[in-house]
């Protein structure tokens, strides 16, 4: 039997949504759609433990336990395929800090016109699809592409990039950059814009120049929102993204361009492995679960900001 108390603040509860029952109705959709498509498949993710079947379904393929994660574990080149994600990720956090530094460079532009300039020529690229961006990169390292033509003029030798291993990270970084550097400012401008003026006056007038503000004022400012994104990219440290590298690779390049994305599409949809394809991405999120509890809690003990 609920108590009085217990039954006047539930009145009160649904009296509170009801009087807010506009912003309860815009928050729905995307709760519904996080519902759909996050909670609803975790239903299959049952298959990584079965030989599944088309013709039995789920439920009625038979159980094998870890055997599709022994496999995978054991495979001949699971330790090459697993450097190579994590290596392609650890390449393109070496240019992680270039959407810092840029934000902090449009932040300090006095002309508003020249900003708002910069700002549209790196935000567009974000817009162009994976495929084109692909193929611009494509016709660019190609024999009569713009990259050899400077190479020509300045004397160079042809080298065909797309097809070395050792280039293929530093290529797959260099376009996450071009395509994600104006984006990627757009948090840290807006935690810069909440930057006290005050402040800032407070240091010039105490003789601070424009790198001394930059540096005791605006980036101590961004220091909890640096982390936490860091945080949230240490969980994908694994992840690395299918589109763009599946469309980089050449078959010269596998030795550095086989990851655990494409590996799964070779397995899983080409070859028709679905437990075992989906044993390998349960293994994949589970070490990023992993990654991003450890990096929520060395934060937390060290810099005091974290997730939870």
């Amino acid at each position: 039997m609920k108590t009085v108390d217990q039954k006047t603040s539930s009145r009160s509860l649904w009296k509170r949504m009801w009087r807010h029952r506009v912003s309860y109705l815009m928050i729905l959709p995307p709760i519904v759609t996080v519902f759909i498509f996050h909670y609803i498949p975790i239903y299959g993710v049952q298959i990584a433990f079965k030989d599944f079947s088309s013709r039995l379904g789920i439920w009625g393929s038979k159980w094998v336990g870890l055997k599709h994660f022994r496999a995978f574990v054991n495979h001949p080149f699971f330790p090459r395929i697993m450097w190579n994600t994590f290596w392609l990720n650890v390449v393109s956090l070496i240019f992680w800090p270039s959407s810092i530094i840029f934000a902090i460079l449009l932040n300090e532009m006095r002309s508003l016109k020249l900003k708002k300039t910069c700002q549209m020529l790196t935000y567009a690229p974000y817009f162009v699809s994976t495929v084109v961006a692909c193929s611009m990169c494509r016709m660019f390292l190609n024999r009569g592409g713009l990259f050899n033509i400077a190479g020509d003029i300045l004397g160079f030798e042809y080298v065909n990039l797309l097809s070395s291993a050792k280039a293929f990270p530093w290529i797959n970084a260099v376009v996450d950059l071009w395509r994600g550097l104006g984006w990627g400012t757009i948090i840290y401008l807006s935690a810069l814009a909440g930057v006290s003026g005050e402040l800032v006056e407070a240091a010039r007038v105490d003789g601070a120049t424009r790198l001394q503000v930059i540096w005791h004022v605006n980036l101590p400012h961004l220091k909890p929102t640096i982390i936490t994104l860091l945080i949230l990219r240490m969980g994908s440290m694994l992840s690395s993204g299918f589109e763009q590298i599946y469309l980089l690779q050449t078959p010269l390049n596998l030795d550095a361009s086989t990851v655990i994305s494409t590996y799964v599409y070779e397995t899983g949809l080409v070859s028709q492995q679905f437990s075992y394809s989906s044993a390998i991405g349960l293994f994949n999120n589970i070490i990023n679960i992993v990654l991003i509890l450890a990096a929520n809690t060395i934060s937390k003990k060290v810099s005091e900001t974290s997730l939870w």
